[in-house]
């Protein structure tokens, strides 16, 4: 194992100005085992990060890492890849001279240890990211946060953002680099990581209908209470619109219950697609990345020279296998999901019908009582509207849950 003078590394990095640049077509490459420990890496890691190969290997990867990193970022890391699971995350490097780097960093677990493929990461998710590291780092300082902790506050500022989870954060971010990484190469992503954005797209899209309707219903939860209004005043004569109001009532609840069991907890419908889709995403654009890597290494002479070139390759193209197989296996969740969403959105059909045919039984009844002025005929107003609005919101959902089994059929047939 290398033996480095910690003094002599932080006087090297006390001195560095500015950042370390390097091109966007580069991709950095590292490999070590289980603590960390670097056993081979690509040349550009070692240009990029300023040491000799003689420094890098048997050294300790944290011999790059930044001191603005907060800890929680790697507590996270090493919970993610110790259980199995590739991780991908957005980490400040330090090369040997004290320079700054960001990289986006794909981690896998391997045989023996665990393998980096890192990207220089252009997408607009950076700043964002960025700021969130370093208020977390601020806290870590001034509330002695534990890296448990600090990993906690980072997931409920990624909730703030709008990510249920880390693995739906990492799924939009990886996919995001990628892409911004194609559009500044000026080349475009494959067929089959467009179509999975397709899908990934949907399912937020039906996320926003959902709480759509969610507020429709909420605009005319007071109608029932009216109607009884209405119909106490009529005495008598406003028995029916009483009778009416109250079947009204629990048809808005079974409707909204309906949404709330759609689109509420972990175990949602709508969690379940949206798990099997940004998971199906993250593994291929993880394949593309790797099958990248691998393709970097073989033109890699100085890495060849180096390193056990055929091992690396091996692990690469091993990964790149095993993220396509989990890949598909996801795709099969999607359609059991979509099918299942397809069937739950008939069922809410069946309650709108329910509904037309109280809200015309309202306005029979309107049209044979003189007394009720107005009233009865602008809630009617207000029932039209809001239910037209929610007809249009379940068509979209159907036209999202049609286009995410399309294109997850499309998916198994190509992979």
């Amino acid at each position: 194992m290398s033996e480095l003078d910690p003094t002599l590394i932080q006087e090297a990095r006390g001195s560095g100005i500015g950042e370390t640049h390097f091109d966007l077509r580069d991709m950095l490459y590292s490999r070590s085992d289980e603590r960390g420990v670097i056993l081979s890496g690509n040349s550009v890691f070692q240009r990029v990060s300023g040491y000799e190969w003689e420094a890098l290997k048997g050294a300790p990867h944290k011999l790059i890492r930044h001191d603005d990193m907060p800890r929680g970022l790697f507590h996270l890391m090493w919970e993610t890849i110790k259980s199995g699971q590739p991780i991908g995350f957005y980490s400040k490097n330090c090369d040997k001279g004290g320079r700054a780097y960001w990289v986006f960093a794909l981690v896998v677990p391997v045989e023996g240890g665990y393998c980096s493929v890192r990207i220089k990461p252009t997408s607009d998710m950076l700043g964002k990211i960025s700021k969130i590291y370093d208020e977390l780092l601020q806290q870590e300082r001034e509330e002695e946060l534990t890296p448990h902790r600090s990993a906690a506050r980072f997931i409920e500022a990624l909730r703030d953002l709008g990510f249920a989870d880390y693995q739906t954060f990492q799924a939009a971010a990886l996919a995001k680099e990628l892409e911004a990484r194609a559009k500044g190469l000026d080349v475009s992503l494959n067929k089959v990581q467009k179509r999975f954005m397709v899908m990934s797209r949907a399912i937020v899209q039906v996320k926003r209908e959902t709480d759509e309707l969610t507020e429709s219903f909420k605009a005319i939860r007071t109608v029932p209470m009216n109607m009884r209004i209405i119909a106490s005043r009529l005495e008598s004569a406003g028995g029916p619109i009483s009778a009416i109001s109250v079947n009204y009532g629990q048809m808005l609840d079974e409707m909204a219950t309906w949404v709330r069991t759609f689109v509420d907890g972990d175990d949602s419908v709508f969690a379940r697609i949206r798990t099997a889709i940004l998971n199906g995403q993250f593994l291929t654009f993880a394949a593309a990345l790797n099958t990248e890597m691998v393709t970097a290494l073989e033109a890699d002479a100085d890495h060849a020279a180096e390193q056990d070139s055929a091992v690396d390759t091996e692990i690469l193209t091993n990964s790149q296998a095993a993220f396509l197989d989990k890949a598909v296996a996801s795709l099969g969740q999607v359609e059991t999901e979509a099918a299942r969403l397809g069937r739950s959105v008939l069922d809410m059909k069946r309650y709108v019908t329910g509904l037309s045919s109280t809200r015309m039984m309202c306005k029979i009844e309107n049209a044979t009582l003189k007394g009720s002025g107005n009233a009865l005929a602008g809630i009617m107003d207000q029932l039209d509207a809001c239910q037209s609005e929610i007809e249009e919101r379940l068509a979209r959902i159907v036209e999202l849950n049609s286009s995410i089994h399309s294109n997850t059929a499309t998916l198994r047939s190509m992979m």
